[in-house]
């Protein structure tokens, strides 16, 4: 809840900063002019994840308010700042002096006209050769990127811009809990899961003020992002690759099992039977990690989330997995013959293998679903 001595504030700029004396004066500077071209009160946060350099002077001297976050990373300091703001509009930008911060009138016009997420995109704002390191502007950014819109259904041309605008309702609507990196990209991905208005609006960016090493570490906080996106889209995760090995293995067996091929190869077999097998438990594991993360809060409820548990029941899948088990065991005591055995053909040892495998795992999924369903009654 905002502060009521403070609601005349109609903006906050906040700036995460760890070790920028080098451009924390200018970034603040320009933030300030800013906000006084457009006779627009504002505020100016620090978010200090721990300086040493003394940027928390500079930036108090400066008219800045010095916000410290005690726990570390990128995206721990911009939700330390943005829970301090005083104002519903809040813009977020880097204090490395690489945001364009004197010209932010379309992310507080875009917040005003009622949007809850403004993103900023660093290419249709115009890129020189130095504003962007080669690798992220030709591969990082626009892999994960496509990646995130392929993912989540978005239509952002710049995933990774740290310069963004969002409303402090929006701010708790999402939940957002990443510490690091790719914190960038969990505010779009629960901006979209929640329904958000985003808007996507031109910006510029520059080279870095400083002269250190930037805190941005290519392939770890790439590998940050990645991972983000993967873990919260088990569609993509579990469920697709899963459901293509299950249609594999199911069709590559039923053509050996009818001499579609004229090879009849064992490891042919083991593998369309491990497929099926392997595809399944990816589909098991989409539907549980499904019903954990909209249980603890991660992704939101869908529409028709408590109906699940009407549909499937413990009991539904007991029957369907004993089922299954059944019909192995009897396939194979009919297709086994007791009176010559050493002319069997043992093709259909991998059916019944199936069969009895899918039976318990479907019956001890049953059991889990169960449990997760518990939790999920009680919301």
């Amino acid at each position: 809840m905002l502060n009521k001595s403070v609601l005349k504030i109609e903006l906050t700029i906040v700036m995460p900063c760890l070790n920028e004396a080098e451009t924390i004066v200018s970034c603040i500077k320009k933030a300030t002019s800013f906000l006084d071209k457009y006779a627009i009160k504002g505020e100016i946060i620090v978010a200090d994840n721990g300086s040493t350099d003394g940027s928390q002077d500079l930036a108090i001297a400066n008219g800045a308010r010095v916000t410290n976050v005690a726990y570390k990373g990128y995206g721990s300091a911009i939700r330390g700042g943005i829970e301090s703001a005083n104002s519903e509009f809040i813009i977020v930008g880097d204090s490395d002096d690489s945001h364009d911060l004197e010209n932010l009138e379309l992310f507080y016009k875009g917040l005003k006209d009622g949007n809850e997420l403004v993103i900023g995109n660093r290419y249709k704002g115009g890129l020189n050769k130095d504003d962007m390191a080669f690798l992220h502007r030709y591969l990082g950014n626009p892999v994960l990127t496509g990646i995130g819109n392929l993912f989540f259904g978005t239509k952002i041309g710049d995933f990774h811009c740290g310069l963004r605008g969002l409303t402090k309702t929006a701010y708790n609507k999402m939940n957002l809990a990443t510490t690091g990196m790719e914190f960038a990209s969990e505010m779009i991905v629960k901006g979209k899961l929640n329904k958000l208005k985003i808007i996507e609006v031109p910006t510029k960016v520059f080279p870095s003020g400083r002269t250190r090493d930037a805190h941005l570490q290519t392939w770890s906080d790439g590998w940050r992002h990645l991972r983000f996106l993967l873990l919260y889209s088990p569609k993509w995760l579990f469920f697709y690759p899963g459901f293509l090995l299950l249609i594999f293995g199911a069709v590559l067996l039923f053509n050996l099992t009818n001499d579609l091929f004229e090879i009849h190869e064992n490891i042919l077999f083991g593998g369309a039977t491990a497929s099926i097998l392997i595809g399944f438990q990816f589909v098991l594991f989409y539907a549980l990690t499904k019903i954990y993360a909209t249980n603890h809060g991660l992704i939101p409820q869908s529409k028709n989330y408590q109906s699940i548990f009407e549909k499937i029941t413990l009991e539904r899948g007991l029957i369907l997995g004993f089922s299954s088990i059944v019909f192995g065991i009897v396939y194979f005591l009919l297709k086994f013959d007791l009176q010559n055995i050493e002319n069997n053909e043992y093709d259909y040892i991998f059916i019944t293998l199936v069969a009895v495998c899918l039976g318990l795992q479907t019956s001890l999924f049953s059991f889990f679903f169960s449990i997760l369903g518990l939790k999920g009654n009680q919301k």
